[in-house]
């Protein structure tokens, strides 16, 4: 997909969305934060709960059923003690979490939430999400929540209801309280779970999501309808009026080169291989990987400039690439339309002098400007190899790193 500037996607941890959804009208528990094991239990304290949910916060699903490198088993607990939140919460905080979706060192918790549980009588699914074909957003909801929604989908189509919204008039009465009662929520309940479902969308606006999704979105034994779990996707090009909400990311879990690439607009994405790609724009990216593979060559990684590249970023670019040990070889592949094939030449030459490449390097280059680019290369009197076309170039690149 071609955006105007390539993001990694934000990511927010489980207190932070509640917090958004709480600031806006939205039920959820009743919620604390803590950062050490003498807060968590002054948290757990000032809850005055019936029974507390101590949870890790880590982006990595699978929590429940992960282990600590403290020896404690689970990264979700339950109690109805305070002292117990405290002595559990000493056994996440600085240890490392290990869960199926998380790398093999697992991913160290410096956060955890100290919440109030609440029993669920009933749970429903609700999301709000942007549809192409319906070229808006459109509400989906199922009775059956608290599973994968894709499965009810599958082997149960007619539990999925659908509502378009129209976004000049937003979510109207009618449609909010079809869908209450279309979740299975009744008598005073639909009108409670129909106003939910209306915070949700002004949240959902206000933040410039994609999506907003809750599962489950729940009903209590005692008659209240809580949003019990969400998941918050954004708008990358919302930025620049998203201050705030992007302020939280956390980037912490995330491929260090990848997270220093997106500071330059860059997409990085780390593979096993030993020649390292740059390419302008994924489709061509992925081209130029599978047609290494096809030459008997493996890619380390490829990075993708986007469109409206500066020298620059060319500099950080080859910066990123030769950081990363397993790299024996270096291919470019640009295809100029936008791009100015000569500023990347520039660019090339720039990053191979001051950073004194060790590494054979091939480049393709195509399109606007393309003559002046070559001249550039040539009389560099840099160890480049020039190729004609992306199969060339690729040929040139396996060929190029030396035989063990």
């Amino acid at each position: 997909t071609s955006r105007v500037s390539p993001r990694r996607w934000l990511n927010l941890q489980e207190y932070q969305s509640k917090k958004l959804m709480q600031d806006n009208g939205v039920t959820v528990q009743r919620f604390f934060v803590a950062d050490s094991a003498s807060e968590a239990l002054e948290a757990a304290k000032r809850l005055k709960a019936k029974e507390i949910v101590l949870k890790a916060q880590i982006l990595a699903g699978g929590r429940g059923k992960g282990v600590f490198d403290s020896g404690l088993k689970g990264g979700v607990h339950l109690t109805k003690d305070p002292a117990v939140v405290g002595e559990l919460a000493g056994k996440m905080l600085g240890f490392s979490l290990t869960t199926k979706q998380t790398p093999k060192e697992g991913v160290k918790v410096k956060t955890v939430m100290v919440a109030e549980a609440l029993d669920i009588s009933r749970e429903t699914y609700f999301a709000i999400l942007m549809d192409r074909s319906c070229n808006g957003p459109v509400m989906v909801g199922s009775p059956q929540g608290g599973v994968d929604i894709e499965e009810v989908a599958a082997t149960t189509p007619e539990l999925i209801f659908k509502e378009v919204i129209d976004i000049f008039e937003g979510v109207r009465d009618d449609q909010a309280l079809r869908m209450a009662a279309n979740l299975g929520f009744k008598g005073p309940l639909e009108r409670q779970a129909a106003d939910q479902i209306k915070r949700l969308y002004d949240l959902f606006l206000k933040v410039d999501a994609t999506q907003v999704e809750v599962n489950p979105l729940g009903e209590t034994p005692e008659g209240q309808v809580v949003c019990f779990d969400a998941k918050i996707n954004f708008d990358d090009n919302a930025e620049f009026r998203q201050k705030a909400v992007f302020a939280m990311d956390d980037t912490a879990e995330s491929d260090p080169l990848e997270t220093e690439a997106a500071k330059y607009d860059l997409k990085y994405i780390g593979l096993d291989g030993n020649i390292a790609c740059f390419v302008n724009g994924a489709g061509l990216a992925m081209a130029t990987c599978d047609i290494i593979d096809l030459h008997g060559g493996k890619p380390a990684n490829f990075l993708d400039l986007g469109g409206g590249v500066k020298e620059n970023q060319v500099y950080a670019a080859f910066k990123l690439l030769t950081a990363d040990p397993k790299v024996e070889a270096i291919l470019v592949n640009i295809f100029g339309g936008i791009v100015n094939c000569a500023i990347i030449a520039n660019g090339i030459t720039k990053a191979c002098r001051e950073l004194e490449l060790k590494v054979p390097l091939v480049v393709r280059l195509e399109g606007t400007n393309v003559q002046e680019a070559k001249r550039i290369l040539s009389e560099s009197g840099l160890p480049i190899t020039s190729a004609t076309d992306l199969d060339d170039a690729a040929k040139k690149a396996v060929a190029a790193i030396p035989k063990k």
